[in-house]
C-alpha cells in the first residue's frame, strides 16, 4: 500500500499501474481458499466473502490455527490439516503476488530510483515474505513425517537465512540482466524455465494424476525453479538439489 501511495503520489502512474497489477495473482490464492472453505463444510458468508475481496482471507485462517491450537481438545490432526492449508495458500500466494511485486521494486530501486526508501523497504520486506513462506512450507512438509516434531528456532533461522540469501541473490541477478540486456532476461529464464520442466517431467512426480494437469504442474513449478527450489517428491533430496545448483548457476 506504501509503494501504491508513493508511486500515485508522485506521479508515476506507469510504476503505480504495474505495482496495482501484481495484486491481481493473488487473488488465485484467495479463491482456491473460499473453495477449499466450501470444501469442508463451511458455506462462505458476506464476512468471509468480503475477507477474501481484500486479500485478507489468509489471515482468517491464521487465526483459526491459532484457535485450534488454544483448544485443550483440539485434535492434533485436525490442527495439522488447517496448517497444512494456510502452508500452501500461503505459498501460492506468495509465487503468484508477492515474487513479481519483488522483481518489480527491485527493478525500481536497481534502474529507476537507487535512492528510492520506499520502494527499497517494499522489496526488502517482500523478499523475507517469499522466504518465509518458503520456510513455512518446508516446516509443514518436516511436520508430515512419521515421528518428527518441531524443528528448533535455530533450524527455522538457518532455514530463513539460506532462502532469503538464495532469492535475494536470484532476484538481484535477474534485475541486473535485464538492466544491462533489457529483453534478453526473458530469452535466458525462458531456457531455464524449459530445462527445469523437462527435468520435472523426467522425475516423473506423482503428486498429480492427470496427464494433463501433471504436464501443466510440471511447467508452473518449472517457472517456480527460476527462483528457488520447493522438493515435491518423498525420500533424500540432495542429488536433485546438487542438480539444482548446477543448472542454475
Amino acid at each position: 500500500l506504501c509503494a501504491i501511495i508513493h508511486y500515485l503520489v508522485r506521479g508515476q502512474l506507469g510504476w503505480f499501474g504495474l505495482t496495482m497489477a501484481c495484486l491481481v495473482p493473488g487473488y488465485a490464492a484467495q479463491l482456491l481458499s473460499i473453495l477449499w472453505f466450501r470444501a469442508d463444510g463451511h458455506a462462505p458468508g458476506c464476512c468471509l466473502l468480503a475477507l477474501h475481496l481484500l486479500q485478507l482471507g489468509l489471515w482468517k485462517r491464521y487465526w483459526d490455527v491459532l484457535r485450534a491450537a488454544a483448544k485443550a481438545g483440539g485434535g492434533a490432526g485436525e490442527l495439522l490439516a488447517q496448517l497444512g492449508d494456510v502452508c500452501v495458500l500461503r505459498l501460492l500466494e506468495a509465487l503468484l503476488q508477492t515474487l513479481p511485486h519483488l522483481l518489480l521494486q527491485t527493478y525500481v530501486v536497481v534502474a529507476v530510483d537507487p535512492a528510492g526508501f520506499i520502494p527499497g523497504v517494499s522489496a526488502g520486506l517482500s523478499l523475507l515474505s517469499l522466504a518465509w513462506a518458503l520456510v513455512s512450507y518446508s516446516h509443514f512438509t518436516f511436520l508430515l513425517k512419521p515421528g518428527h516434531l518441531s524443528p528448533p528456532a535455530a533450524v527455522i533461522l538457518c532455514l530463513l537465512l539460506w532462502r532469503t540469501g538464495m532469492l535475494g541473490t536470484r532476484v538481484l541477478a535477474l534485475v541486473l540482466f535485464a538492466r544491462l540486456y533489457s529483453f534478453w532476461v526473458f530469452a535466458v529464464a525462458g531456457v531455464h524455465w524449459l530445462l527445469m520442466s523437462f527435468w520435472l517431467g523426467a522425475q516423473q512426480t506423482d503428486i498429480v494424476a492427470q496427464p494433463c494437469r501433471w504436464r501443466l504442474f510440471n511447467c508452473l513449478l518449472g517457472a517456480v525453479y527460476i527462483f528457488c527450489y520447493i522438493n515435491v517428491r518423498p525420500g533424500p533430496s540432495r542429488t536433485r538439489v546438487a542438480v539444482f545448483y548446477a543448472v542454475s548457476t
